[in-house]
């Protein structure tokens, strides 16, 4: 069972992640009362570093009654009484009802286990970067949400990996990080095909993206649906004084756009459900009183709090699909 890591791109100091390594273990009950630790040779040994790093960590762990020597034997757990607490660092990309929802099902299920400090990006990449730099070696654990944004994942490689979870978006960069996370391509291609047999009285697909804040796996599941299906499609960025067509089914990532398109509808006197479609993505309560409802395509937010939860206290890594499904509703 290995119980210490050292994270070679992090900028926290070879010491201080030993000593942060040996208090996870035994918080997490992998090492317990009169246990021995790795020798300081083994560990010089094994990641390369002088024996003066490694003796620096554990006089440290001795100082605070963490670990006591032997002469001629080696280093053992003194205490496991001692008052270590998780400090977990949570990176959102912006606050909204969704975010919310994953936000308190993780703190329920940590059940007050862990200090958690959150903050927002808000799509920012100097922000991003600033708030990765400024909280390296803070915390025991930094859950971060990199959405798409380019460069992501050179910064969250400056944090101890051991220590590092991604949330809700993933990518090829970050593959070999535990996550919880959609995945767009086979969410929206799967929840299309679901309901096929209502999109096939319509003659023209629409999806409204932007591509700024929209997980690009959306586009690519929704092309890759029309193709296979033979559909009539198009990609539009934005709905701006668009006039609706008889026929159209509009994919709608954006609340905002969605209200754009009501609107509009309501202009023209268009009938929702009958002369015109529409899917939305991400599902609220109120999604199932306008209009008599809105279908959407929509993940579980608050299983993804308790999953990534769940995965934290358990110290799993593993990368995690959260479920989504299509809800069929009146605008289909």
């Amino acid at each position: 069972m290995k119980l210490i890591y050292l994270d070679p791109n992090s900028t926290l100091p070879k010491y201080r992640q030993i000593v942060l390594a040996i208090e996870m273990a035994i918080a997490e009950n992998r090492l317990k009362r009169n246990d021995k630790l790795p020798s300081i040779n083994k560990v010089s040994l094994e990641f390369s570093i002088s024996r003066d790093t490694v003796l620096l960590a554990y006089d440290e762990l001795k100082k605070r009654g963490i670990i006591f020597s032997i002469l001629g034997k080696g280093y053992y757990v003194k205490s496991v009484e001692f008052s270590f607490e998780q400090r977990i660092f949570l990176l959102f990309d912006e606050l909204n009802s969704f975010k919310e929802d994953i936000y308190n099902s993780f703190l329920e299920t940590m059940e007050n286990k862990a200090q958690v400090d959150i903050f927002f990006h808000h799509f920012n990449m100097e922000m991003f970067q600033k708030l990765i730099n400024e909280s390296n070696g803070n915390y025991s654990k930094y859950i971060i949400m990199p959405t798409n944004l380019e460069g992501a994942a050179a910064s969250i490689k400056a944090l101890p990996k051991q220590d590092v979870y991604v949330l809700d978006q993933t990518n090829l960069a970050l593959k070999d990080y535990p996550s919880v996370h959609q995945n767009f391509v086979k969410d929206v291609y799967d929840a299309l095909h679901k309901g096929k047999y209502l999109l096939d009285k319509y003659e023209k697909l629409i999806l409204i993206f932007p591509g700024f804040r929209e997980p690009l796996g959306m586009k690519t599941g929704f092309e890759k649906f029309c193709f296979d299906c033979s559909l009539n499609y198009e990609i539009i960025q934005e709905f701006t004084e668009r006039q609706i067509q008889k026929g159209e089914v509009y994919l709608i990532p954006d609340d905002r756009d969605l209200v754009e398109v009501i609107e509009q509808a309501k202009r023209q006197q268009l009938v929702l459900g009958k002369d015109f479609g529409i899917i939305s993505y991400n599902d609220i309560p109120l999604k199932k009183v306008v209009e008599n409802g809105i279908t959407t395509i929509s993940t579980n937010f608050k299983i993804m709090g308790e999953t990534l939860a769940e995965m934290v206290l358990n110290s799993q890594k593993e990368q995690i699909e959260n479920p989504s499904e299509l809800i069929i509703r009146n605008s289909l």
